[in-house]
């Protein structure tokens, strides 16, 4: 057998290439194992530099580390598995939070069950179980823009509405106490604001989420005399009929009649016309009508030929009930409230503000669907510098 060559110890160099292949086969299985965690687990970061886990480092500078594959595995293993779960604990949180789109505005971020988007005027107790609150809930509202001077009316008229009637009085002279007197007065809502309008109670007070109980809304004034009327019986006749805006009829003989078509016609039971004196409007057209009252006109002129827009067919449901008439006195009490100037009577400058409004209500109105319609290409010419409260359609682009 031929000797080592000289200088060369056998007994050294075996143990030492077999330390090399050992170290070589080791960094050959921790790459292997670094590319088959990066496909198992995405959240192991492994670069195009491949670097590898601190542990694995640590093997291969010291080979008698004692570390061992399943150590290495179990090492990944757990790294992962902390960052699935705090990504899963992130994506929780994301499914637990509350967003409902559907939701009305600014109450998206509550459950559905919980939202209330409508309330009423129906008075609670302070005392027992909120379920026997309402021994029955009124079907219907009418409000009345008061003053003490007409007590005396109002609480006759208010003796024709039964008890499916909610009564909410306006009181304009801010003395709702005086009305202390009558017994209905101690279950009425009242409001009391100095000086003001049925329309601009009715703008603040009305909102349609508040009446959404009621099937109908009487928005009447003070110096109505209701010998002639019976409130369940028109109650009738405007379902009978489909009227979604309706008012009774007012006697002829009776002083302050601005409308003729408003004149009561002894001969039938409805006819078509509504004035904005005594209005009754269903749930559906007074949420239109709300909408279209604005905030600082406050006498309503000009809404009688607007009321229009709010139903459809409008010569179909807007009328006035013959059979139930009333009578309108023509007291001036808001008129009163009013101020002198210039040696005017107050009730003088209360009509000219009327007067005022009612053009620029038609300005407005006819301003709004212009644009309405010019965004849509179609060029509208109106008549409301005439005072004429009708659009016409000219032309299209």
């Amino acid at each position: 057998m031929a000797k080592p060559p000289k200088g060369i110890d056998r007994s050294s160099s075996m143990p030492r290439s077999n330390e090399g292949i050992r170290l070589i086969f080791s960094v050959l299985v921790s790459v292997m194992l670094g590319y088959l965690l990066g496909i198992s687990f995405p959240t192991v970061n492994i670069t195009t530099q491949l670097h590898f886990p601190s542990s694995i480092i640590s093997y291969i500078e010291d080979s008698n580390s004692g570390l061992t594959t399943q150590t290495l595995l179990n090492h990944a293993w757990a790294s992962a598995n902390n960052r699935k779960r705090n990504s899963s604990d992130s994506e929780s949180d994301e499914i637990l939070k509350i967003y409902v789109p559907t939701n009305p505005k600014g109450a998206e971020r509550l459950p559905p069950g919980i939202v209330v988007s409508e309330t009423d005027l129906y008075p609670r107790r302070l005392w027992g179980d909120p379920s026997e609150d309402l021994t029955s809930e009124m079907k219907y509202l009418v409000t009345f823009t008061v003053g003490t001077g007409q007590k005396a009316n109002v609480d006759a008229a208010v003796k024709k509405f039964s008890d499916k009637f909610t009564i909410m009085l306006f009181h304009y002279d801010g003395r709702p106490t005086e009305w202390d007197e009558f017994e209905w007065s101690k279950r009425a809502i009242h409001v009391s604001v100095m000086k003001q309008t049925k329309w601009w109670y009715a703008k603040r007070f009305l909102h349609p989420d508040v009446v959404a109980r009621y099937d109908y809304i009487f928005i009447w004034d003070e110096d109505l005399g209701l010998e002639h009327f019976d409130a369940e019986k028109y109650i009738e006749l405007v379902r009978k009929h489909g009227l979604e805006i309706s008012q009774p009829g007012l006697q002829p003989d009776s002083r302050g009649l601005t409308w003729q078509m408003t004149k009561r016609c002894g001969d039938q039971e409805v006819h078509k016309f509504v004035e904005i004196m005594a209005p009754v409007f269903s749930r559906n057209a007074w949420r239109c009508v709300w909408h279209m009252i604005q905030n600082d006109l406050v006498h309503g002129w000009g809404l009688d030929f607007a009321l229009r827009k709010c139903v459809e067919p409008a010569h179909e449901k807007i009328g006035v009930v013959d059979a139930q008439w009333i009578v309108h006195q023509a007291v001036p009490s808001l008129g009163n409230q009013g101020k002198s100037d210039s040696g005017r009577a107050p009730w003088e400058g209360v009509r000219a503000r009327c007067r005022k409004e009612w053009g620029i209500f038609h300005t407005r109105l006819a301003d709004a669907e212009k644009a309405y319609y010019f965004e849509r290409g179609v060029f509208i010419k109106d008549a409301a510098s005439q005072g004429h409260p009708y659009l016409y359609i000219q032309q299209e682009f």
